[in-house]
C-alpha cells in the first residue's frame, strides 16, 4: 500500500470499533490460511494483515489495549513466517480474531434493530 493509500485507509479505519478492526485483520489471516499453496496470494495477505495491524496501532483510542494488539501482530509474524517459538499457528490466530468478528457483527446488528 502506497502511503497515500496508507492515509486513505487510515480515515475510514478510524471509525471502525476496535472489534472491526481485529475482525478484518482476522479476514486477512484467513485467506493467508486459504492461501498456503499460491505464495503470491499468501504474502499478499500476510502483507495486508500487517497494514491493518499498523492502522490500528496508531488509532489513538486503543492506547490501553496496545500491549495486546502488538502482541498478536508478534504471534501473526512468527506464525506466517513459520516460526514456531511461540507454538502459535495461523489457524490458532484465526480463531482468536474470529470472536472479534463475532462481537462486531453482533453488535452491528444491534444498532440496526
Amino acid at each position: 500500500m502506497t502511503s497515500q493509500h496508507l492515509i486513505l485507509a487510515a480515515k475510514s479505519w478510524v471509525k471502525f470499533s476496535l472489534e472491526e478492526q481485529m475482525g478484518n485483520i482476522g479476514s486477512e489471516v484467513s485467506r493467508a490460511i486459504r492461501a498456503k499453496g499460491d505464495k503470491e496470494y499468501y504474502w499478499g495477505a500476510v502483507s495486508r494483515a500487517l497494514e491493518l495491524f499498523y492502522l490500528t496501532i496508531i488509532d489513538p483510542r486503543w492506547k490501553g489495549r496496545l500491549k495486546e494488539i502488538v502482541r498478536a501482530k508478534e504471534l501473526f509474524c512468527a506464525a506466517a513466517l513459520g516460526n514456531n517459538e511461540y507454538n502459535t499457528t495461523l489457524e490458532d490466530l484465526d480463531r482468536y480474531f474470529t470472536y472479534f468478528a463475532l462481537v462486531a457483527r453482533a453488535t452491528s446488528c444491534q444498532k440496526r434493530y
